[in-house]
């Protein structure tokens, strides 16, 4: 067995996991698709018994004839009303299965490593979960259907036609195969050609998603031209394998309809020859090979029924191709490694000090480039470390490796003298608070965001945060106060207001130490200073690391560590570094000069 076959057969099972979950609503399916069927099946029965009827009527004796015809309008009419309730059914459990799909996917996303995140694009996230899982539940709504009533169609169209003339079924015995070769061989080539249009509207998505989110740096430089020319390109390229997708896939369906409606011709002509050597008196009525006018369009009816169904399932081949290619991109991320579990031995944290040491920590995020080299420090309960170096020399990396995002290469990190792999990853994270230069706001109202990090906290515990933060005025100028929503992201307030806002939200915690990168960046030189003596006193107790370019946001640090290189070269209080007139006074001299 190939490795596609393999990957379809596995596709399938596990769709039909998420189907049989809920078993009552498939199984109710099941018998509205074989009762809707079967009576779809008995209206030709009736309609070439009419035809008999008015064929071998004597006078004007038509009731036979209207009998029949009354059978087959309530046969008709009848397997339309169950044909809704079926599409009723499928939609409750497309639905269904949609729901625990998407749900899944995103649970799973929250077990995923930092890592994960870093290298695949959000864009494509996004797009696996909206886009690619609603092309999955396109198919369970509408293609399932159409492919249980095709089956039970052509079995049972295949018995009736066994019953009113065997000679004339032997024309199938070369189109059905002809029909069944040519999609298996068309199906081999469009598969590809579907995963690679889901690939790159995933790679279109996650380039809009970026773009949108940088607007205004791209209108600030003037770049929107060069920007909407990448976005072409990319546009052309999703659009260029989507056509190729959809154009390969839409050649099965006229193909296998050409082979149907020949083995249609031949049924007719073979039906037409039989019809006039059996009423010419040369097949004797108990021949195999004789048949009446109603048997005759009974079987070009049943024939029709029989040829249809394979040439929809050829038409809604693609949608499936495009289905499992979806399914394929989603359960991708069910399937990848969700964050190592915590070790048997690890413990949860009570009181925490805030004793941090990193002992000879070296650490990469691939095998072949180390970022950080021989990392050596100790941050004493309660006091401040800075980390100050070049763009890319390895400070946010110390703080990933602190929060334990990863896991040191070699070395060992230590919170109160436990190894931080021996604490289960919640407490250790917990243990901290967090204020990133990307200011993070969801929508709801400004105390909702405050609170995010301690939802017990009181209105008055709010306030003063607020407040420490110099926030609290601005608040209470809206019209609504603290109960004024924020659209997502908080778009309609500042960056310099949002910022503050998640500085008030990290005063509110009452975690023991206190990540700050570039917290202050957003903010004009007078709130700065506002705002740093504020941090001054809610910063007494707790274990700060500062992450800043502005050196003058960190000269009361107890200590600065300089990192160059992946590499400490210097480290000391502001006084010590600038006495011996290295890297870090350089630095400061030049943004002070």
């Amino acid at each position: 067995m190939t490795e596609n076959k393999k990957n379809t057969k596995s596709i399938l099972l596990r769709l039909g996991g998420y189907v049989f979950k809920e078993w009552p609503l498939f199984l109710s399916a099941v018998i509205f698709t074989l009762l809707s069927n079967q009576l779809s099946l008995l209206g030709p029965k009736y309609s070439g018994a009419a035809i008999d009827a008015i064929e071998f009527s004597a006078g004007s004796d038509l009731s036979a004839v209207w009998e029949n015809v009354i059978k087959m309008a309530v046969c008709y009419i009848f397997s339309a009303l169950l044909s809704y309730f079926l599409a009723v059914i499928m939609i409750h459990l497309s639905q269904k299965i949609v729901y625990a799909m998407r749900k899944q996917l995103f649970e799973k996303l929250n077990t995923l490593p930092v890592g994960y995140f870093d290298t695949h694009p959000t864009g494509d996230i996004i797009s696996r979960i909206s886009y690619d899982i609603d092309t999955i539940n396109s198919s369970l709504s509408h293609d399932l259907v159409q492919v249980m009533t095709s089956v039970y169609t052509v079995i049972g169209s295949l018995v009736f036609m066994w019953n009113i003339s065997r000679p004339m079924i032997l024309i199938f015995a070369f189109t059905v195969p002809a029909s069944i070769l040519f999609t298996r061989y068309r199906s081999k080539k469009v598969r590809p050609l579907f995963s690679e249009r889901s690939r790159k509207l995933g790679e279109l998505n996650g380039f809009a998603e970026e773009m949108l989110s940088g607007t205004r740096t791209i209108e600030a430089y003037g770049k929107q031209g060069v920007i909407s020319g990448r976005f072409n390109e990319r546009n052309e390229s999703a659009m260029e394998a989507y056509y190729r997708a959809e154009y390969y896939g839409a050649t099965l369906g006229p193909s296998v309809n050409f082979i149907n409606n020949l083995s249609m011709s031949l049924v007719a002509m073979l039906g037409g020859i039989l019809y006039m050597l059996s009423f010419g008196g040369k097949v004797d009525e108990a021949s195999v090979f004789f048949i009446t006018l109603g048997g005759v369009a009974q079987f070009v009816q049943y024939s029709r029924k029989f040829a249809g169904p394979i040439n929809e399932f050829a038409n809604i081949l693609h949608e499936f191709q495009s289905a499992f290619s979806a399914a394929e991109r989603v359960f991708r991320i069910i399937d990848e490694e969700p964050e190592p579990a915590d070790s048997a031995k690890a413990c949860g944290l009570d009181d925490v000090e805030g004793s941090v040491e990193f002992d000879d920590v070296s650490f990469g995020y691939t095998p072949e480039k180390t970022i950080l080299h021989d990392i050596d420090f100790t941050a004493k309960p309660g006091k401040t470390i800075a980390i100050v170096g070049p763009t890319g020399a390895g400070k946010t990396t110390i703080i990933n490796l602190l929060m334990r995002f990863y896991d040191a290469d070699s070395g060992e990190i230590r919170l109160d003298s436990l190894p931080i792999k021996n604490i289960k990853r919640r407490d250790l994270r917990k243990a901290y608070t967090m204020v990133l230069q990307d200011t993070w706001l969801f929508h709801g109202t400004i105390f909702e965001n405050i609170v995010y990090g301690r939802e017990n906290a009181t209105f008055e515990e709010v306030k003063a945060a607020a407040k420490a933060a110099r926030i609290d005025s601005y608040i209470e100028s809206l019209p609504d106060g603290y109960e004024t929503v924020l659209s997502d992201d908080g778009t309609n307030i500042s960056k310099g207001q949002r910022q503050l806002i998640t500085i008030a939200r990290a005063f509110l915690s009452d975690a023991p130490m206190l990540i700050l990168d570039e917290a202050t960046s957003n903010v004009d030189s007078r709130t700065e200073i506002k705002i740093q003596e504020a941090m001054a006193e809610l910063m007494k107790g707790r274990t700060c690391f500062v992450i800043a370019h502005r050196l003058s946001t960190i000269q009361n640090a107890d200590n600065i560590l300089v990192v160059q290189h992946g590499t400490i070269t210097e480290q000391g209080t502001h006084e010590e570094l600038m006495q011996k007139g290295g890297f870090y006074s350089t630095l400061y001299n030049s943004q002070f000069a």
